[in-house]
């Protein structure tokens, strides 16, 4: 039986993602957006680009929700996105509704689904999924950490001059400006940063990792960035359609790993086709669980916003 992911929000993350998922035959794609003719429109050119690029996955454009029902995977997009100036923080009251109403929809039709959560800011919009799905933890995970972590592998491997292939990087806390990057943790084909670059470089790779998301706005100067939200959300994907095991930094919910307790937070998993698997709990250093500390508190106090 063909596997199914749907998509809620049929912008440049949403349409870049479904791209991807059928490109690597991974399941049939369903698109809902609010704008008539738009998730159709995008499915149409996509199914047309099939016999050029070899893919018998199927995509479908809606908007409603009816044809989502039965999904495997549900990947939460919607949502407006930041703008030059605006935090994520500023966006917590305008997507609170939006998510909610989408995470009703979504569950209602799709009971068993795991639910993906890539609308700003993040960590609150991710709990606000959670709460209102009623899913257990396992199966309500946001992406951010793979994001933040491949932003911080380029920057790595471009001081280095080195491929991509051999940089593993670590970040931990909320999607936003109190992220833990962990050069400790980042290495090059094994070998940490700390013993290949100055402390000088690797804080700057580390305010520039925080500031990855603002510095791709402020450059476009409309719209926000979508090649590389839309490849790790189907990293994720893909580790749960095919049952990978894989261990990647999500945003998970914690019921007491690294002495936390509901509350979403970025922390290596391991993903597999029941969702989280497990929680990767890892000694941190005072300096680094001081920091995770902040980010901690500043993800509480969104969430404390929250009108649930």
């Amino acid at each position: 039986m063909r596997r199914k992911v749907s998509i809620i929000g049929a912008g440049n993350v949403g349409a870049s993602a479904a791209e991807r998922i059928v490109m690597r035959r991974l399941a049939d794609v369903v698109m809902v957006d609010i704008v008539e003719g738009l998730p159709q429109g995008k499915a149409l050119d996509l199914n047309e680009a099939a016999p050029v690029d070899g893919f018998d996955m199927h995509l479908t454009g809606t908007n409603g929700y009816d044809a989502t029902g039965k999904s495997d995977v549900v990947v939460i997009t919607s949502g407006l996105p930041r703008k030059p100036g605006m935090t994520r923080d500023d966006l917590v009251a305008k997507n609170f509704a939006i998510v909610k109403s989408v995470t009703e929809e979504v569950a209602r039709r799709s009971p068993d689904a795991i639910l993906i959560v890539v609308s700003n800011p993040l960590d609150a919009m991710a709990h606000t999924a959670l709460k209102v799905s009623g899913f257990p933890r396992e199966r309500v995970l946001g992406m951010a950490g793979v994001l933040d972590s491949a932003r911080m592998r380029f920057f790595i491997a471009e001081a280095l001059g080195v491929s991509i292939e051999n940089t593993h990087a670590f970040v931990l806390g909320g999607h936003g400006d109190t992220m833990v990057p962990l050069p400790r943790y980042s290495t090059v084909a094994g070998i940490p940063i700390t013993e290949l670059l100055s402390k000088e470089k690797i804080d700057a790779i580390v305010q520039r990792t925080r500031d990855g998301g603002i510095e791709v706005v402020n450059l476009l100067k409309s719209g926000s960035a979508y090649y590389a939200p839309a490849s790790s959300v189907v990293q994720m994907v893909e580790a749960i359609l095919l049952d990978q095991h894989r261990i990647l930094p999500c945003a998970a919910y914690l019921k007491g790993e690294y002495g936390y307790r509901d509350l979403f937070l970025g922390v290596p998993v391991q993903l597999g086709e029941r969702g989280l698997e497990k929680v990767i709990d890892i000694t941190l250093m005072p300096d680094e669980k001081a920091a995770l500390d902040r980010s901690a508190a500043a993800v509480r106090e969104l969430v404390e916003k929250l009108p649930l």
